[in-house]
């Protein structure tokens, strides 16, 4: 059996048939491995794992062997350059399998099973953050301001904003953190 790095390389891109048998061959099962391990999240059938793996072949021989003839050795081994090209056709494979999806606008209300209830707030207790961290909380969260119209609106710098932010949540994480058993 013939190794990857015993493959002529320019024997292959001038499209002799032994040679490319023996790449077949020899880069199946390294192929195969990288396929069936970028797939093993999309639930794909052994058949589709299968195709993917036929698809990484078909990318590399099609238009005169185009994709192969990228192949620079001063870059990479051929067995690295190869995992990068299955795995990259086996991710573009299992997306033409997905499955088609429709606008949500497109969808009656009913499908969507949206109820209009209101979710409970966070009880916070009182003086854990300051006036200003409640405040932009408040605005941020309540209100559905962003950053810049809470900047705008407490005429003070954005970076205030979201430093201030950025402590009162460190603080709710810290205070919940200790009443989480």
């Amino acid at each position: 059996m013939t190794e990857l790095n015993q493959i002529d390389l320019r024997s292959l891109v001038a499209g002799h048939k032994r040679t490319w048998d023996a790449f077949v061959l020899a880069a199946s099962p390294l192929i195969n491995a990288v396929v069936r391990r970028s797939l093993g999240t999309w639930r794909l059938g052994e058949d589709d794992i299968m195709d993917a793996a036929q698809d990484v072949f078909v990318r590399l021989c099609t238009n005169d062997f185009r994709l192969l003839k990228t192949y620079d050795p001063a870059r990479a081994g051929l067995s690295t350059w190869l995992a990068v090209v299955a795995r990259s056709a086996a991710v573009d494979f299992a997306r033409r399998r997905r499955q088609p999806t429709s606008p949500i606008d497109d969808l009656p209300e009913a499908a969507l099973a949206v109820e209009d209830r209101h979710v409970e707030k966070l009880k916070i207790p009182e003086g854990l953050l300051t006036e200003r961290q409640t405040l932009i909380l408040k605005c941020l969260y309540d209100e559905e301001r962003d950053v810049a119209e809470v900047a705008q609106l407490l005429k003070v710098d954005a970076q205030t904003v979201r430093s201030t932010h950025h402590k009162a949540l460190l603080r709710l994480r810290e205070h919940f953190r200790e009443r989480t058993p």
